[in-house]
């Protein structure tokens, strides 16, 4: 069966796309990552709560603090690519819902005046967003690192003290550089990873 995407695209945003260990030092400019943003969002949120949030860290200073919360070989690798992403959920993402969702202005309260249930819910929609901001990466022409490697809990009071903000993902950007990529590990087929009921 045939894609709607042409097998060049599907090439670039999944078939030979790769995480990537090392960059170049070309700039990612703030214009490249406002085009991938507002590609990726459009991904599906529930009640389109949107409640992942980019902190763009650029600064030596800014990186430096964040490689302090980084594990093993993810340091290195942070401080040497041209920009790095935290994501991170807004624990507040209900107050923009009347905006986000106007048709049912009541769902702000109804749902999630809860903060358990806002952390939940938003932790579920803002890794989904993620899935789609490195697909929108890759469609930029450029490779995402995204990494788990990292202290969160010291993330989270290095770059949000209010604590309306968690972190848990950090994604570093940029063209490929020399043996950036791994030999690619195997899939699971098909088979192994679908069931039918």
């Amino acid at each position: 069966m045939s894609l709607a995407l042409d097998a060049t695209a599907q090439d670039l945003l999944f078939r030979e796309a790769q995480t990537a260990n090392t960059f170049t030092d070309e700039p990612v400019t703030d214009e490249q990552v406002q085009a991938i943003y507002d590609l990726v969002k459009y991904a599906p949120t529930a009640f389109n709560q949107s409640p992942l949030r980019l902190t763009l860290v650029r600064s030596a200073e800014a990186r430096a603090r964040l490689v302090g919360h980084a594990m093993g070989a993810n340091g290195p690798k942070t401080v040497a690519a041209p920009l790095t992403l935290v994501l991170s959920v807004d624990l507040d993402f209900h107050e923009k819902l009347p905006q986000l969702f106007p048709h049912a202005p009541g769902i702000k309260d109804t749902f999630f005046a809860e903060a358990a249930a806002r952390e939940v819910a938003g932790t579920q929609n803002a890794t989904l967003q993620a899935g789609y901001l490195i697909l929108g990466i890759r469609a930029a022409g450029l490779a995402a690192g995204p990494m788990t490697g990292f202290d969160f809990t010291g993330v989270d009071k290095e770059f949000f003290g209010d604590g309306k903000q968690k972190s848990f993902l950090v994604i570093n950007v940029g063209k490929p550089g020399a043996d950036a990529f791994s030999p690619r590990s195997p899939r699971l087929t098909f088979e192994d990873a679908a069931t039918t009921v």
